[in-house]
């Protein structure tokens, strides 16, 4: 206990809110920006178990904000490799590690093992598997995102109050994620800071937590804004919404990597102008805005995969040619950034 005495010092903490925080379980999705500035946090604070899941590797464009990496640890996977670091900081900690992306399945497997779950996966649908899956199995989420300059701190479903579709109902498939955007590593470990200390603050049972509350930060004015929020009735999260959205047997959620070990044909769903531009003889492009104008070009007995940018433009043209009665549809939860990545690697679609 005397690693943590400056904290047991505190009277709202003490022995009793140090054992609170030995036996709490916390699950971080994506080990970014965001996760790099959460996670020491957690470790060094003595949460007792720690999840993390990404199915990313380490690229030199991360390096200037996910701090927990080095130089040596580019192409390796980032769960992995910051657990690695972080079991240095705190061996006292067990850390659990998933080498994948969240998705509906893997979600149902694994979100259940845990207290509350930190979103820090800087992708717009994922944030909602999340909150669903949350609702779903009762679990608090601390909700954290960032825009260049300007960052978002909430907490979601906590003790049956209001949650991330409360507050977003429907997706916006053009808002842009850090790579996209720009973004200062100052700006994610501010907000990273905040998400941690949101689930200290609710592990702890102290404070006032930012239940129906988001938090706006920007970083140029260092001005801040707390914006209310209340909970809503509609949609109804149960087994049967959850199936429809992530479970639907007809359009599987697939990582490009999974995608690309069969010659199938690629769609990409984003608007003509948006980058990173992908040229590439296996992907077709056809706008999410004319896609039913077009599906002249595609053949329904074959196999296709839709991507965009974030996610969320996939999922919607997925439904669309489920629709038009398409035989098999895969929807590419990455990025366009980690696909046209893995593109110019002629290896991986052979």
């Amino acid at each position: 206990m005397n690693r943590y005495s400056r904290q047991i010092n505190l009277p709202q903490v003490g022995i009793s809110g140090q054992q609170k925080l030995t036996d709490a379980k916390v699950l971080v999705v994506g080990a970014g920006g965001l996760g790099c500035a959460i996670l020491p946090y957690l470790t060094s604070a003595g949460i007792g178990t720690i999840g993390i899941i990404d199915g990313d590797t380490v690229d030199e464009t991360n390096l200037h904000r996910q701090t927990l990496f080095s130089e040596k640890d580019i192409n390796l996977n980032k769960a992995k490799t910051a657990a690695d670091h972080l079991k240095k900081n705190n061996s006292t900690v067990s850390i659990e590690t998933y080498d994948a992306f969240l998705n509906g399945k893997n979600a149902l497997d694994i979100i259940p093992k845990y207290d509350l779950v930190i979103d820090a996966s800087d992708n717009l649908a994922t944030r909602y598997l999340i909150n669903d899956a949350c609702v779903l199995f009762d679990k608090p989420f601390v909700h954290g995102s960032v825009h260049q300059f300007e960052g978002q701190v909430s907490v979601c479903n906590y003790q049956n109050g209001p949650t991330y579709r409360c507050l977003f109902p429907e997706a916006n498939g053009n808002v842009q994620n850090c790579e996209e955007a720009g973004v200062l590593g100052t700006t994610v470990g501010l907000i990273g800071m905040l998400q941690a200390n949101e689930a200290m603050k609710l592990i702890l049972g102290i404070g006032e937590l930012l239940s129906g509350k988001l938090l706006v930060y920007n970083t140029l004015t260092s001005s801040q804004h707390i914006f209310s929020f209340s909970k809503k009735q509609e949609p109804v999260i149960d087994k049967t919404f959850y199936s429809a959205q992530y479970l639907n047997s007809y359009v599987r959620n697939q990582s490009i990597t999974e995608a690309l070990q069969n010659d199938i044909t690629l769609i990409d769903v984003r608007e003509t102008g948006e980058l990173p531009s992908i040229e590439h003889p296996n992907v077709l492009k056809l706008p999410l805005s004319t896609l039913e104008l077009n599906l002249d070009s595609l053949n329904p007995e074959n196999i296709y995969a839709v991507f965009c940018q974030s996610g969320v433009r996939s999922k919607q043209a997925a439904n669309i040619l489920k629709q038009q009665q398409f035989k098999s549809i895969i929807c590419i939860t990455d990025g366009a950034e980690a696909i046209s990545k893995l593109l110019k690697d002629e290896k991986s679609i052979h």
